[in-house]
């Protein structure tokens, strides 16, 4: 099967606009990430439109262009620079890709998976110094928080943010955990630390913030300061039975979906998840709605999973009337619900291989993995709900070049592209990581129905 790149490409040279306009989402994609790098938008694809908040992480390190002999290379050369680099190195470095990852990436990964194992396949090679991250720039946070101080954490291409974890910020989440504060009447000040609840026991807090993976180093300070947690899509009912075992209620950021999909499987009521906007005083609620509230839900969401619908799960089961249809959980709720399955990239994986030869499954989640899984499995027909070729435009930003040269740089002794959480908001983000890591993922049922 061909790769996404390749499909894209050769839709890039239809001669009508009509293919261009039905078999891609942006044929600006076609082009090198490195045309679109310097630019303040998330790059060509599912959030083009989305321009970056000035004040985050991802903006204020934008990087400068790749060299231009790096982006003369042809495939082959870079390949041959990668393996070289990689020869040299031996165990002093660790390559993570993401399951969402072009196929160009994953080649020369050496874990792939999703955010919950690839934070701890880290953790499994203390013997590297270099753990180059083949994702976006929250994750590259994350596996610096994590690492020794000796070991240095790379991301190959700086542009590679998230659009979803922009959409909560420190100052946001602060203004609603004080506007909070004055409903549920604790101070917003106050900090738990890690052994709060061990001291306290039986004793609950009025709310506990939860944040999901995808978002910044500051906010998963926020939440190891305040009692809180990290989740990813694979253990987010444990991480909200956990909270739920220490909170009245939690407040949920910045994936609006995740929250309540996943609030949702475990009983929790649609009429006690309210939805927070941060741009709305009490983030458009009324204390009454507030004060009924399980779980608060930020207003944020994924670009790529936002695109899935309920009319393309009604087209795979008019075309092929055995298809099974398992998605990720970060697709809206009436896309979850029409689905056979929902669960992370990681159930998405082991849905497929553990189907029937012969069968047939339509995916929603990222395309790049969907194309993974399709040549993996030829003996079951697999696509994506999205007749549209749409990757995670910021994803898609990691391309051999920029893996090339940060690894070339490690041969040559140069740290490129190195990310570094400040020492004082990596103290904190640690106790809510570590509460994460501890928060096993349960068995991959997916809530089949």
């Amino acid at each position: 099967m061909t790769s996404v790149a390749e499909r894209i490409a050769s839709s890039a040279t239809a001669s009508t606009a009509h293919s261009l306009a039905t078999t891609t989402c942006d044929t600006d994609l076609a082009e090198p990430t490195w045309v679109f790098d310097a630019l303040p938008t998330y790059g060509p694809g599912a959030s083009v439109a989305d321009p970056i908040p000035a004040e985050t992480p991802n903006a204020t390190r934008r990087p400068g262009q790749l060299p231009l002999a790096y982006q003369k290379m042809s495939e082959e050369e870079l390949h041959a620079r990668i393996v070289a680099a990689k020869e040299a190195m031996g165990d002093r470095l660790v390559i993570l890709g993401h399951y969402y990852q072009r196929d160009e990436i994953v080649a020369y990964a050496d874990f792939v998976g999703d955010s919950f194992q690839l934070a701890n396949a880290a953790l499994t090679r203390p013997d590297a110094e270099a753990i180059v991250f083949c994702g976006v720039h929250f994750m590259a946070e994350t596996a610096d928080i994590l690492a020794r101080e000796d070991q240095h954490v790379i991301l190959p291409n700086l542009a590679a943010g998230c659009s979803m974890a922009d959409m909560a910020d420190e100052e946001s989440v602060e203004a609603a955990w004080e506007e909070l504060a004055e409903v549920y009447g604790f101070d917003p000040a106050q900090e738990i630390d890690a052994g709060w609840f061990e001291r306290n026991p039986g004793v609950k807090l009025p709310v506990i913030p939860v944040t999901y993976m995808n978002s910044n180093a500051a906010l998963k300070a926020f939440c190891g300061r305040h009692g809180g947690i990290v989740c990813t899509s694979s253990n987010a009912r444990t991480v909200l039975e956990w909270a739920f075992e220490r909170g009245e209620r939690v407040l949920f950021f910045p994936d609006q979906h995740l929250g309540r999909n996943t609030a949702k499987a475990m009983g929790v009521p649609l009429t006690q998840m309210p939805m927070w906007n941060p741009r709305k005083d009490l983030g458009g609620n009324t204390e009454a709605d507030l004060d009924a509230a399980r779980v608060i839900l930020w207003h944020g969401f994924c670009s790529v999973h936002k695109r899935f619908t309920t009319a393309q799960i009604d087209a795979a089961r008019a075309a092929h009337p055995d298809v099974q249809v398992v998605v990720h959980p970060e697709c809206p709720m009436p896309v979850v619900d029409a689905a056979d399955a929902a669960g992370s990239t990681e159930l998405i994986r082991r849905f497929v291989a553990d189907a029937a030869p012969g069968s047939t499954i339509a995916i929603g989640t990222e395309v790049n993995m969907v194309n993974r899984l399709a040549a993996q499995h030829p003996d079951k027909t697999i696509f994506c709900l999205d007749p549209v070729i749409c990757p995670c435009s910021t994803m898609y930003r990691i391309h051999p070049g920029y893996l090339a040269w940060t690894l070339d740089g490690l041969v040559q002794g140069e740290w490129r592209n190195e990310i570094h959480v400040d020492p004082d908001v990596a103290t904190h983000a640690r106790i809510a990581l570590e509460r994460m890591l501890a928060a096993a993922p349960q068995p991959l049922t997916g809530g089949a129905r």
